[in-house]
């Protein structure tokens, strides 16, 4: 078997391996108008994927006063819900993910997304048992402070330079970066790829495959 580079590779969720990112921009903004603010832009909308739920509403919406941020949470919340079962993960990544641990990687997932809505997540594509860890922004601090890849660090006793981190935002690689650890960006998410050059991903993948490849390859 070929020598492994790193040990545990921990994958953001929305936009990396779940296909959600359409349908989080349209709840970001129907949310941002229920409580009266402007419209945010697609672009300023699929930014804040990523981000802890709160930290990234009021990112969007910078003209909605803090004392609405929790009708604004609620009101995510409520659209987010009606489309939750339209969310699938992306083509091919069951297949990776078993190659991955076929190879004998350790998975986690490093997410903004709540650890409630983590769970109801890998309950409702079966696939629980698949990673051997994970964190989320309501248990730890949200991207990119690199607290949830520390964590993960620590429970699996590996230095930084045994982790990779892949993800769709500039958030997810400033965290890799700021902990330390070498990262991956994936360009079928949130973000515009051009944006990652300054943090220094390994490899952009414009595809599951490539993803995939390069990953069986060089991880």
């Amino acid at each position: 078997m070929q020598t492994r580079n790193f040990d545990l590779i921990a994958f953001d969720w929305d936009g990396t391996l779940f296909d959600s990112t359409q349908i989080i921009v349209r709840c970001i903004q129907a949310a941002v108008c229920d409580v009266g603010g402007k419209e945010p832009t697609e672009k300023a909308a699929a930014y804040v994927i990523g981000m802890a739920l709160m930290q990234a509403l009021a990112h969007a919406a910078p003209d909605v006063p803090p004392e609405k941020y929790p009708e604004l949470g609620a009101r995510y919340r409520h659209h987010y819900a009606r489309h939750f079962n339209d969310l699938s993960l992306f083509a091919g990544v069951l297949p990776l993910l078993e190659a991955l641990k076929a190879r004998g990687h350790r998975l986690a997932v490093a997410t903004g997304k709540s650890r409630r809505g983590l769970d109801e997540a890998l309950q409702s594509v079966e696939l629980k048992g698949v990673f051997d860890g994970s964190r989320t922004a309501d248990e730890t601090a949200g991207k990119p402070d690199p607290l949830m890849l520390h964590e993960l660090m620590a429970q699996f006793d590996l230095p930084a330079s045994r982790i990779l981190m892949i993800g769709d935002t500039t958030h997810d690689l400033q965290m890799a970066l700021n902990a330390g650890c070498a990262s991956v960006g994936v360009s079928y998410g949130a973000h515009e790829p051009e944006a990652f050059t300054v943090l220094n991903p390994l490899h952009v993948a414009h595809s599951v495959q490539d993803l995939q490849d390069w990953l069986l390859a060089n991880g």
